[in-house]
């Protein structure tokens, strides 16, 4: 889990300095970010939530290894698309994504059988997720066989991978990783999970769908269905921790800002379907407003438990304090970032993102400097 998630944040850093730097082909950097950066670790935190969704034990020796075999693929895809490897290599690498999250999948379902009393409902929203990413995968291999039909599979791939792998599986996790955050149990939460899933699944598909076929309605109207569930959440945190609580956390004040940046992506997305916003923008608020926040907070709560794994040591909680410390701003940094991105300004928005990234590695170099005792 450590050195997914070590390989994840260097995929990330590599990313931003390459769009800083204007070097890279957009598809290749984008594809180090997410699928060697972000998918790898959607794997490792899915691994680390199931037995507890589950109530089962601890992933054997071969589902640990999924997220090193993801960011292996997701490496190979990258350097296909910059032209370093053969481009053939893409659609190995694709296929073998495919196998991975396939498996994933099928020992989640797995896990969810063996549940004692029935599972979580927060495991449907992982299953979807995976689901998805088995979908946006196909289309990949689709492409091979078709190649007229590219500009229309491309699209339902990128947002199935973007609201669907990653948006269905951040609205599963964090209902379960912001009450942990806060310390506090959230009664809500279960209802929320179970009641929601369908119509978020559904405004995924409408989007990707609607991309793919250029239909503006149907965006419009998966957006707004994804808006409502985003928001029903905000709503259902501010009543039941209090915003003041949660802004005064690093670790929620990240996982707040990913939120508020989703909710920001969505009503973009509302405009992008009405033919008034370009797709590049909105791409890369999707980067700066809800994958770095999410990324750096969720790995805050984390990255002390992976390392120490177990009854919690002294050391845990100071090395969670100090991947907090300033967690507030930098989810400012990366709100501001996607923010400029939206209003034209996106030579300025990846310096922001990256003075925010700079932020989380400085308190990162400090917590793994903690020791157990």
């Amino acid at each position: 889990m450590l050195a997914t998630a070590g390989l994840t944040l260097l995929a990330l850093f590599a990313s931003v300095a390459l769009t800083l730097a204007g070097q890279g082909s957009p598809a290749a950097v984008a594809h180090l970010a997410f699928a060697a950066g972000v998918v790898p670790l959607i794997f490792a935190a899915m691994l680390h939530f199931a037995p507890v969704l589950t109530r089962t034990g601890e992933p054997g020796r071969w589902p640990r290894r999924l997220p090193s075999a993801a960011q292996i693929a997701g490496l190979t895809a990258a350097a296909a698309m910059q032209g370093l490897l053969p481009y053939r290599l893409l659609y190995l690498a694709a296929f073998l994504d495919f196998s991975l999250a396939l498996a994933l999948l099928l020992w989640l379902v797995s896990r969810a059988r063996a549940a004692l009393g029935g599972p979580h409902p927060g495991w449907r929203w992982y299953a979807a997720a995976l689901a998805c990413l088995l979908l946006a995968l196909a289309a990949v291999l689709a492409m091979a066989m078709w190649p007229g039909q590219w500009p229309a599979l491309r699209l339902w791939h990128l947002h199935l991978n973007t609201l669907g792998l990653v948006g269905l599986a951040a609205l599963g996790t964090l209902p379960v990783l912001l009450p942990t955050a806060c310390g506090r149990p959230d009664p809500a939460a279960r209802g929320w999970l179970q009641s929601r899933l369908w119509p978020a699944l559904g405004g995924a598909l409408l989007i990707a769908g609607g991309g793919a076929l250029h239909g503006a309605a149907a965006i419009v109207a998966g957006s707004a269905l994804l808006l409502a569930v985003l928001l029903d959440l905000l709503r259902q945190w501010g009543r039941h921790f209090g915003w003041r609580a949660l802004l005064g956390d690093g670790v929620t004040a990240s996982l707040l800002a990913a939120g508020a940046g989703l909710a920001a992506l969505l009503l973009a997305g509302l405009a992008h379907g009405l033919g008034s916003l370009p797709a590049r923008p909105a791409l890369l608020a999707w980067v700066f407003g809800f994958l770095l926040p999410l990324v750096s907070g969720t790995l805050s709560q984390l990255l002390p438990v992976w390392r120490w794994p177990g009854p919690q040591p002294p050391g845990r909680a100071e090395m969670r304090r100090r991947l907090a410390a300033g967690g507030g701003w930098r989810a400012a940094f990366f709100l501001a970032a996607a923010a400029l991105a939206l209003t034209g300004f996106e030579r300025v928005a990846p310096a922001l993102a990256a003075l925010g990234l700079l932020l989380f590695a400085v308190a990162l170099a400090r917590a793994i400097r903690v020791r157990r005792a």
